[in-house]
């Protein structure tokens, strides 16, 4: 590593979290001000969730691609190029007097988002030594948290202050900040020969792209449509179908998106699908605990919003301390130690009711909170650490990829067991919340947590029986 970006490489860190903190600070300012945009542009509520549908869609289906993009032409190009694109979106979304062309400045916008967040985990993983990459990948891990945290009160604040128009508007002078640093301060990608960006598998990448929109889109669907519509089913289908011939292609390309041989290494798949795993539970939490606290219990938004600021916070605070912690023992006891904890307080959420106490609910979402964070901070640590300097763009996106994966998965398959446990509570079918009728909401909430805990319970098994498997030798 070049001495002058060992020096940096914190001032060079403080760049690279702007792109976390950018795309979680945009997803969740968003969705504060769907009502108000909704009213304002004449489209009933279904309709405007495609606000945020169509970014996770785009983010899911690009961020792969631009993975393997930043390993030929550059990281930092990428990186810096994607705030640009970014930034052009936001003011687009910003001027937009129709529901369509608001749409579309969307996907632009979380196409610049696929951009800086498949290249900035790689980068850190350049600059940083192994033995600060965990600490590095916590500091990450705390600007996602952080970005979350400050989009509620922020959009809240705008919007009643301004009009919807400034939540995009906000946007614009952190892009340009992060696009200035970005060139001034992130090292250039070393030249490597017979890198050749015109030999790009577009067949493939177009293959990835149709059969992820398919499978996301069914999933994003099915809280509406219900999981028994042949839509649904038909979209998975064809999404899977489109997953196979992918692998197949891949296989036998001579210049793939993705280098299938990664996922040989038994470390490097059991850490992506426990990343996956972590995400679909702590969704199941973020999507559930909301109606819990406003409809169960009664309280008032705002209410029920300081109490979910207790899951950003543990983990801002949480996060830099794991990846420390993981930096001087190994990241893979960590893991586990997350996983446990994690599960712990799914268990313990599973266990809340209407006359539960509010020390209670903020106590076990914090564990929950807590042992996402002791997880994720070392197991991206570890995922980064098993990639070679060419494939860090690609190894980056990968991860960020289950991440995504995790999160559409865990909000579509949380939402319909619950009202599936609603149902049977009820004795008919249900599909929102029963006024009057508590008891059946935390029958569902109750099922939905513990089936959160058993995804827990086998990302456990799964790494103690990898774990057992290098301390045997074989």
């Amino acid at each position: 590593m070049d001495n002058l970006v060992y020096k940096r490489r914190y001032l060079i860190l403080s760049v690279l979290v702007l792109a976390p903190f950018m795309g979680n600070l945009d997803s969740s300012i968003v969705n504060v001000a769907l009502p108000v945009m909704a009213r304002n542009l004449g489209v009933q509520i279904s309709a405007i969730q495609w606000v945020v549908t169509s970014y996770i869609l785009t983010l899911a289906a690009l961020v792969l691609i631009f993975g393997r993009i930043a390993d030929r032409v550059g990281k930092r190009k990428v990186f810096t190029s994607g705030f640009l694109i970014f930034g052009l979106g936001s003011l687009l979304c910003a001027l937009s007097k129709n529901f369509s062309f608001l749409i579309l400045s969307r996907v632009l916008q979380a196409t610049g988002s696929a951009m800086f967040m498949s290249s900035s985990q790689g980068i850190v993983a350049e600059v940083f030594p192994p033995n600060e990459r965990g600490k590095a990948m916590g500091l990450n891990g705390s600007a996602v948290a952080i970005g979350a945290m400050i989009g509620p009160p922020l959009g809240g604040i705008l919007v009643g202050t301004f009009a919807w128009q400034s939540i995009f508007l906000i946007n614009l002078p952190i892009a340009a900040m992060a696009f200035i640093a970005g060139i001034s301060l992130v090292p250039r990608d070393e030249k490597r020969s017979g890198e050749n960006v015109a030999r790009f598998d577009i067949h493939g990448s177009v293959v990835f792209v149709l059969s992820i929109v398919a499978v996301f889109a069914s999933l994003l669907s099915s809280d509406t449509l219900g999981l028994d519509s042949p839509l649904v089913w038909g979209g998975l289908v064809a999404g899977l179908i489109g997953t196979v011939v992918f692998v197949w292609m891949e296989r036998r390309s001579t210049n793939p998106m993705i280098d299938l041989s990664c996922f040989s290494n038994r470390l490097f798949t059991v850490s992506i699908i426990c990343a996956a795993l972590t995400f679909a539970c702590m969704c199941s939490l973020t999507i559930i605990h909301p109606f819990y606290l406003q409809y169960a219990l009664g309280l008032k938004p705002e209410t029920a919003g300081l109490l979910m600021l207790a899951i950003p916070v543990a983990q801002c605070l949480v996060a830099p301390l794991s990846g420390s912690l993981a930096d001087r023992l190994g990241a893979e006891p960590i893991t586990v130690a997350g996983l446990v904890v994690m599960c712990m307080g799914l268990l313990l959420m599973s266990t809340l009711t209407v006359a539960s106490p509010w020390i209670l609910i903020i106590a076990w979402t914090v564990v929950v909170s807590v042992g996402s964070s002791i997880f994720q901070s070392p197991n991206t640590s570890l995922i980064m650490g098993l990639s070679t300097r060419e494939r860090l763009g690609i190894t980056g996106s990968i991860n960020a990829e289950s991440r995504n994966i995790g999160m559409v998965t865990g909000i579509a398959l949380s939402v319909a067991l619950l009202y599936n446990r609603m149902s049977a509570a009820a004795g008919y079918r249900v599909s929102g919340y029963v006024d009057g009728r508590p008891e059946f909401f935390i029958y569902g909430m109750r099922i939905v947590y513990l089936a959160a805990a058993g995804l827990c319970v086998l990302g456990i098994i799964l790494t103690l029986a990898r774990l057992h498997e290098r301390g045997s030798g074989r």
